[in-house]
Protein backbone atom coordinates (compact mmCIF):
# COMPACT_ATOMS: atom_id res chain seq x y z
CA UNK A 1 0.00 0.00 0.00
CA UNK A 2 1.56 3.50 -1.21
CA UNK A 3 2.55 5.35 2.15
CA UNK A 4 1.73 9.75 2.30
CA UNK A 5 4.62 10.26 4.15
CA UNK A 6 4.46 14.30 4.20
CA UNK A 7 2.05 16.51 2.48
CA UNK A 8 0.39 19.94 2.69
CA UNK A 9 3.83 21.25 1.02
CA UNK A 10 4.70 23.04 -2.23
CA UNK A 11 7.00 22.40 -5.09
CA UNK A 12 9.04 19.09 -3.76
CA UNK A 13 12.26 18.10 -5.65
CA UNK A 14 15.56 16.73 -5.26
CA UNK A 15 14.58 13.83 -3.07
CA UNK A 16 17.29 11.61 -1.83
CA UNK A 17 18.09 8.62 0.71
CA UNK A 18 20.98 9.23 3.05
CA UNK A 19 22.25 7.04 6.08
CA UNK A 20 18.47 6.10 6.52
CA UNK A 21 16.94 8.91 6.62
CA UNK A 22 14.70 10.77 3.42
CA UNK A 23 15.15 14.27 1.91
CA UNK A 24 13.79 16.19 -0.26
CA UNK A 25 13.70 20.24 -1.32
CA UNK A 26 10.45 22.45 -0.70
CA UNK A 27 10.91 25.07 -3.98
CA UNK A 28 7.94 27.06 -2.67
CA UNK A 29 9.25 27.62 0.77
CA UNK A 30 13.05 27.35 0.17
CA UNK A 31 13.51 24.54 3.04
CA UNK A 32 15.45 21.14 2.62
CA UNK A 33 13.37 18.85 4.89
CA UNK A 34 14.85 15.61 6.88
CA UNK A 35 11.40 13.62 6.26
CA UNK A 36 12.12 10.88 8.16
CA UNK A 37 13.08 13.25 11.21
CA UNK A 38 10.44 15.51 10.65
CA UNK A 39 12.42 18.64 10.93
CA UNK A 40 14.15 21.72 8.39
CA UNK A 41 17.66 20.93 7.73
CA UNK A 42 17.96 23.75 5.72
CA UNK A 43 16.65 26.69 4.59
CA UNK A 44 17.48 29.40 1.74
CA UNK A 45 15.48 30.81 -0.29
CA UNK A 46 16.88 29.84 -3.89
CA UNK A 47 14.41 28.80 -6.66
CA UNK A 48 15.33 26.01 -8.01
CA UNK A 49 17.17 24.60 -4.88
CA UNK A 50 18.39 21.16 -5.22
CA UNK A 51 21.30 19.53 -3.30
CA UNK A 52 22.95 15.93 -3.39
CA UNK A 53 25.76 14.10 -0.51
CA UNK A 54 29.44 13.77 -0.87
CA UNK A 55 31.69 11.36 -0.26
CA UNK A 56 32.66 12.90 3.31
CA UNK A 57 28.74 13.20 4.36
CA UNK A 58 28.61 16.64 4.21
CA UNK A 59 25.88 18.22 1.72
CA UNK A 60 25.97 20.89 -1.18
CA UNK A 61 23.33 22.72 -2.40
CA UNK A 62 22.55 24.78 -5.36
CA UNK A 63 21.85 28.36 -4.46
CA UNK A 64 20.56 29.40 -7.93
CA UNK A 65 19.50 32.60 -6.75
CA UNK A 66 22.73 33.87 -5.82
CA UNK A 67 24.56 31.97 -8.00
CA UNK A 68 26.42 29.64 -5.59
CA UNK A 69 27.21 25.86 -4.50
CA UNK A 70 27.05 26.24 -0.35
CA UNK A 71 28.32 22.83 1.13
CA UNK A 72 26.74 22.35 4.70
CA UNK A 73 29.17 20.70 6.82
CA UNK A 74 27.87 17.83 8.87
CA UNK A 75 27.79 19.85 12.55
CA UNK A 76 25.31 22.42 10.64
CA UNK A 77 27.69 24.96 9.07
CA UNK A 78 27.02 26.90 5.64
CA UNK A 79 29.34 28.00 3.41
CA UNK A 80 29.93 29.07 -0.29
CA UNK A 81 31.77 26.40 -1.95
CA UNK A 82 31.78 27.80 -5.39
CA UNK A 83 30.68 30.95 -7.24
CA UNK A 84 28.06 29.53 -10.24
CA UNK A 85 27.56 32.65 -12.01
CA UNK A 86 24.24 34.30 -13.23
CA UNK A 87 21.17 32.46 -15.05
CA UNK A 88 19.42 29.78 -13.56
CA UNK A 89 21.62 26.63 -11.85
CA UNK A 90 18.74 23.34 -11.60
CA UNK A 91 20.03 19.95 -10.69
CA UNK A 92 23.01 17.97 -8.92
CA UNK A 93 24.74 14.79 -8.53
CA UNK A 94 28.26 14.03 -7.29
CA UNK A 95 30.60 11.43 -8.53
CA UNK A 96 32.64 8.99 -5.94
CA UNK A 97 35.83 11.42 -6.35
CA UNK A 98 33.68 14.27 -4.89
CA UNK A 99 33.17 16.23 -7.91
CA UNK A 100 29.99 17.92 -8.35
CA UNK A 101 27.82 18.03 -11.25
CA UNK A 102 25.10 21.06 -12.03
CA UNK A 103 22.41 21.87 -14.73
CA UNK A 104 23.59 25.17 -15.92
CA UNK A 105 22.34 28.17 -18.03
CA UNK A 106 21.46 27.22 -21.58
CA UNK A 107 21.07 23.26 -21.83
CA UNK A 108 24.45 23.11 -19.76
CA UNK A 109 26.59 21.02 -17.47
CA UNK A 110 28.89 22.12 -14.82
CA UNK A 111 31.35 20.67 -12.75
CA UNK A 112 32.57 21.87 -9.67
CA UNK A 113 36.18 20.52 -8.86
CA UNK A 114 37.19 22.62 -5.20
CA UNK A 115 36.42 25.59 -5.74
CA UNK A 116 36.97 25.43 -9.53
CA UNK A 117 33.58 25.90 -12.21
CA UNK A 118 34.06 24.20 -15.61
CA UNK A 119 31.55 23.85 -18.10
CA UNK A 120 31.71 20.17 -19.20
CA UNK A 121 28.35 19.68 -21.29
CA UNK A 122 26.12 21.82 -23.76
CA UNK A 123 23.26 21.99 -26.11
CA UNK A 124 21.64 19.80 -23.58
CA UNK A 125 17.62 20.37 -24.10
CA UNK A 126 16.17 21.31 -20.84
CA UNK A 127 18.70 18.81 -18.78
CA UNK A 128 16.84 17.84 -15.53
CA UNK A 129 17.59 14.88 -13.11
CA UNK A 130 20.82 13.48 -12.97
CA UNK A 131 23.41 10.41 -11.45
CA UNK A 132 25.88 8.91 -11.54
CA UNK A 133 26.34 5.29 -11.79
CA UNK A 134 30.46 3.98 -11.81
CA UNK A 135 32.11 6.20 -14.02
CA UNK A 136 28.62 7.27 -15.82
CA UNK A 137 26.61 9.97 -15.88
CA UNK A 138 23.35 9.63 -16.95
CA UNK A 139 21.12 13.13 -17.43
CA UNK A 140 17.35 13.60 -18.27
CA UNK A 141 16.90 15.59 -21.38
CA UNK A 142 13.33 16.71 -20.77
CA UNK A 143 12.46 18.52 -24.01
CA UNK A 144 14.27 15.71 -25.63
CA UNK A 145 12.47 12.62 -24.57
CA UNK A 146 15.70 10.96 -23.71
CA UNK A 147 18.43 9.93 -21.20
CA UNK A 148 21.90 10.80 -22.25
CA UNK A 149 24.83 9.07 -20.72
CA UNK A 150 28.67 10.61 -20.77
CA UNK A 151 31.86 9.02 -19.62
CA UNK A 152 33.45 10.81 -16.49
CA UNK A 153 36.86 11.65 -17.08
CA UNK A 154 39.78 13.57 -15.35
CA UNK A 155 39.16 16.49 -17.92
CA UNK A 156 35.94 16.65 -18.34
CA UNK A 157 32.68 14.48 -19.86
CA UNK A 158 33.21 12.03 -22.46
CA UNK A 159 31.27 10.11 -24.85
CA UNK A 160 28.31 11.50 -25.28
CA UNK A 161 25.77 9.14 -26.15
CA UNK A 162 21.97 8.34 -25.87
CA UNK A 163 21.22 5.74 -23.16
CA UNK A 164 17.35 5.48 -23.10
CA UNK A 165 15.14 6.74 -26.86
CA UNK A 166 11.99 7.26 -23.99
CA UNK A 167 8.29 7.63 -25.78
CA UNK A 168 7.76 10.99 -27.59
CA UNK A 169 5.44 12.08 -24.43
CA UNK A 170 7.76 11.35 -21.83
CA UNK A 171 9.41 14.00 -20.07
CA UNK A 172 11.77 12.99 -17.84
CA UNK A 173 12.87 14.88 -14.99
CA UNK A 174 14.33 13.52 -11.77
CA UNK A 175 15.81 10.03 -11.79
CA UNK A 176 17.31 7.64 -10.04
CA UNK A 177 19.77 4.36 -10.61
CA UNK A 178 18.54 0.94 -9.67
CA UNK A 179 20.84 -2.17 -10.40
CA UNK A 180 21.99 -1.22 -14.01
CA UNK A 181 18.20 0.58 -15.00
CA UNK A 182 16.93 3.95 -14.55
CA UNK A 183 14.03 5.10 -12.99
CA UNK A 184 12.72 8.98 -14.30
CA UNK A 185 9.81 10.74 -12.37
CA UNK A 186 7.30 12.72 -15.34
CA UNK A 187 5.39 15.57 -14.60
CA UNK A 188 2.63 15.56 -17.27
CA UNK A 189 2.56 12.07 -17.33
CA UNK A 190 2.17 11.49 -13.91
CA UNK A 191 4.02 8.85 -13.61
CA UNK A 192 7.36 6.99 -12.74
CA UNK A 193 9.06 4.68 -15.15
CA UNK A 194 11.82 2.09 -15.04
CA UNK A 195 13.89 1.59 -18.22
CA UNK A 196 16.65 -0.02 -19.29
CA UNK A 197 19.74 1.04 -20.86
CA UNK A 198 18.20 1.48 -24.94
CA UNK A 199 14.72 2.46 -23.35
CA UNK A 200 12.94 -1.02 -22.92
CA UNK A 201 10.08 -0.27 -20.01
CA UNK A 202 10.73 -2.55 -17.35
CA UNK A 203 8.25 -0.99 -14.42
CA UNK A 204 6.14 1.93 -13.93
CA UNK A 205 3.85 3.16 -11.34
CA UNK A 206 0.90 5.55 -11.77
CA UNK A 207 0.45 9.19 -9.54
CA UNK A 208 -2.83 10.96 -8.74
CA UNK A 209 -0.27 14.32 -9.28
CA UNK A 210 2.83 14.89 -11.22
CA UNK A 211 5.71 13.12 -10.33
CA UNK A 212 9.00 15.44 -9.95
CA UNK A 213 11.58 13.35 -8.89
CA UNK A 214 11.90 10.04 -7.21
CA UNK A 215 14.66 7.53 -5.43
CA UNK A 216 14.53 4.22 -5.57
CA UNK A 217 15.64 1.92 -2.05
CA UNK A 218 15.58 -2.24 -1.61
CA UNK A 219 11.92 -2.25 -0.67
CA UNK A 220 10.70 1.01 -1.87
CA UNK A 221 10.37 3.72 -3.97
CA UNK A 222 9.87 7.50 -2.73
CA UNK A 223 8.25 9.63 -5.00
CA UNK A 224 8.00 13.89 -4.51
CA UNK A 225 4.76 14.97 -5.76
CA UNK A 226 2.33 17.95 -6.30
CA UNK A 227 -0.42 19.42 -8.27
CA UNK A 228 1.02 20.38 -11.95
CA UNK A 229 -0.58 23.94 -12.72
CA UNK A 230 1.80 24.86 -15.43
CA UNK A 231 4.78 27.43 -16.29
CA UNK A 232 2.84 30.29 -14.46
CA UNK A 233 1.94 28.82 -11.41
CA UNK A 234 3.86 25.77 -11.40
CA UNK A 235 2.33 24.02 -8.56
CA UNK A 236 -1.36 24.24 -6.49
CA UNK A 237 -0.24 25.63 -2.92
CA UNK A 238 -0.59 22.72 -0.63
CA UNK A 239 -0.22 19.92 -3.19
CA UNK A 240 3.08 18.66 -2.65
CA UNK A 241 3.76 15.36 -1.39
CA UNK A 242 6.38 12.35 -0.82
CA UNK A 243 4.57 8.98 -0.91
CA UNK A 244 6.38 5.69 -0.40
CA UNK A 245 4.96 3.02 -3.11
CA UNK A 246 6.23 -0.57 -2.06
CA UNK A 247 8.57 -2.45 -5.22
CA UNK A 248 5.73 -5.07 -5.16
CA UNK A 249 2.98 -2.70 -5.94
CA UNK A 250 4.85 -1.67 -9.02
CA UNK A 251 3.54 -2.57 -12.22
CA UNK A 252 6.59 -5.09 -14.27
CA UNK A 253 7.53 -6.45 -17.01
CA UNK A 254 4.40 -8.20 -19.18
CA UNK A 255 2.65 -3.98 -19.59
CA UNK A 256 4.01 -1.56 -22.14
CA UNK A 257 3.80 2.14 -21.33
CA UNK A 258 1.33 4.06 -23.66
CA UNK A 259 1.82 7.90 -23.27
CA UNK A 260 -1.40 10.39 -23.43
CA UNK A 261 0.88 13.41 -23.09
CA UNK A 262 -1.20 13.92 -19.42
CA UNK A 263 -1.56 10.15 -17.93
CA UNK A 264 0.12 7.21 -18.57
CA UNK A 265 -2.08 4.23 -19.75
CA UNK A 266 -0.59 0.47 -18.97
CA UNK A 267 -1.46 -1.76 -21.25
CA UNK A 268 -1.22 -5.91 -21.55
CA UNK A 269 1.40 -7.01 -23.72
Amino acid sequence: MTELLLSGRGLLESIRWHDDHLYVSDWSSGEILDVTANETLVATRSFPLCFDWLPDNGMVIVQSTEGKLLHRAPDGTLTTAAVLGDGTWNDITVDPDGDVYVNGPGGTIHRVRGSTTTQVADDLAFPNGMTVVDRTLIVAESYAHRLTAFDITDDGLTNRRTWAELDDHAAPDGISADNGTVWYADVPNQACVQVAEGGEVLSSTALDRGAFDCVVTGTTIYVATATWRGMSELVAPGSGQVVGIPRNNVRSAGASIRSTGRNVTLERT
